[in-house]
């Protein structure tokens, strides 16, 4: 067989496919005894009727064509071995050639066109330089911690006074649609500023005591009438609030392994630092991308993006279920902007993991499945193995393999804050310390946390 490829665009080429005769004739002969076993011919047993008979029954053409289809795909990928391009979405065949059904002798020949991942040519990305926010972990930073830590080692007790921020309610609610009764619930326990039930509820409950109610509009989150417009009647049963233990050494010795508050104070301090220097390591890698992405041309395949957004938008294609994401003229280019932004850092990023020679071990991917899946509350053998039956795990080997690249450009950065000194993200590089600034991060600050979950990273995109 022979193949060539011929460039039409930087991400389109076309695939030139010669299949000799010889070659097609093992799938001819697979194609009659598929035939064979299909037809009943009187004074024949199934499946031993001769190609003689074929022919005359049902055509050497049939035959042949049956012969094409199945070993077309087989060709095709064989192609694409020989030309080393690398398939972004569905081929397009063209079938130029076929032997004559009556000869013995002739070839196959056809055309494919495919989108491909583009060729593009690195710049020297040694020594990026890049400015990043000083930041130091402040006495605040400190007080807030401990704050954080004495709010789960608190009580509750009721209070007889209006509600404000960070009560704890309980609450009764009922909605409506124009007249219509459509949901209603008792017995909710809501802090106040949590925001985490409907918009509206925060201010319609501050400033109410127990027994007290007020009507809001808003928008419903789910059931039957999720995104309707709704007036919802709120009402307040109890007001409670948060007592916490006083800081000192008797609380240091419940909440922790220290026998002082003293020493309580000095962990939390170093807790804090090391949380400001995995800021300064997320802005610097996200800057050190931005600055990659400007410095490469990426040719984008407009094709390969249109079925991403499609897909996103389409809950039959492992999209967004129906009013979960709102098909917009302003989001599709939002979803757009992104895909885009998401293929050209992962052209890059394989790029330098491939001139780097970067690989990744049977540890590291372990460690990437345990974090994933901690960030989606699952048992890690459990999503293991979805992952491993929806044939996922190729595409986490490519996100580590990313991260990776990005990590080894991070470390040869030049990163200074914004008051001119150098910051050393030297443990932010280092294997293993994205998932350590994930837990940081998540004892620190919800925001920080928000930056470092792995389908957040810039570095991680999904194609």
């Amino acid at each position: 067989m022979k193949s060539a490829a011929e460039n039409l665009t930087p991400t389109r080429v076309k695939l030139n496919v010669e299949v000799p005769f010889d070659e097609l004739k093992p799938n001819i002969d697979a194609a009659y005894k598929q035939v064979a076993d299909q037809i009943q011919v009187p004074g024949f047993r199934k499946g031993k009727v001769p190609s003689r008979i074929i022919d005359q029954r049902v055509g050497r053409g049939y035959v042949l064509e049956t012969a094409i289809n199945d070993g077309l795909n087989d060709w095709y990928q064989q192609a694409v071995v020989e030309t080393g391009i690398r398939p972004l979405s569905r081929p397009e065949v063209e079938i130029t050639e076929v032997p004559d059904p009556s000869a013995t002798d002739g070839q196959l020949t056809f055309s494919v066109e495919v989108d491909v991942r583009p060729e593009i040519e690195l710049p020297e990305y040694s020594g990026l330089k890049v400015d990043v926010e000083a930041v130091k972990a402040s006495d605040d930073d400190v007080e807030k911690a401990l704050d954080d830590l004495r709010s789960r080692f608190g009580t509750l007790k009721p209070v007889e006074r209006p509600a404000q921020a960070d009560d704890f309610l309980t609450i009764d609610l009922t909605a409506k649609v124009g007249d219509e009764e459509v949901d209603s619930a008792s017995g909710l326990s809501y802090q106040v500023g949590s925001g985490t039930m409907l918009d509206g509820l925060d201010e319609a409950v501050t400033g109410l005591s127990a027994g007290e109610e007020a009507i809001f509009e808003t928008k419903l989150a789910g059931g039957e009438h999720a995104g309707e417009q709704a007036q919802v009647t709120v009402k307040v049963t109890a007001v409670k609030e948060r007592e916490l233990p006083e800081a000192d050494d008797d609380f240091a010795q419940l909440a922790s392994e220290f026998d002082t508050i003293a020493e309580l104070r000095e962990d939390l301090a170093k807790q804090a630092a090391d949380a400001k220097v995995a800021q300064q390591g997320i802005e610097a890698r996200d800057k050190v991308l931005d600055k990659l992405v400007e410095l490469v041309e990426v040719p984008v395949p407009d094709t390969v993006i249109t079925d991403q957004v499609e897909a996103h938008f389409n809950p039959e294609a492992g999209g967004h279920a129906a009013g979960e994401d709102h098909d917009t003229e302003e989001h599709r280019a939002e979803v757009k902007a992104n895909t885009e932004r998401a293929f050209k850092n992962e052209v890059i990023l394989d790029a330098i993991a491939d001139k780097e020679e970067i690989g990744v071990s049977q540890n590291e991917l372990i460690e990437y499945l345990i974090s994933t899946a901690s960030q989606y509350g699952m048992d890690p053998n459990q999503f293991a193995q979805i992952m491993d039956q929806s044939g996922q795990v190729p595409m986490m080997v490519g996100e580590v393999r990313r991260r990776k690249a990005l990590a080894h450009v991070l470390g040869q950065a030049e990163v200074t804050d914004s008051e001119g000194n150098p910051v050393d993200l030297s443990e932010f590089v280092r294997p293993g310390a994205e998932e350590d600034v994930v837990e940081a991060s998540e004892e620190s600050s919800d925001e920080s946390a928000a930056n470092v979950v792995p389908s957040d990273d810039p570095a991680a995109a999904k194609f």
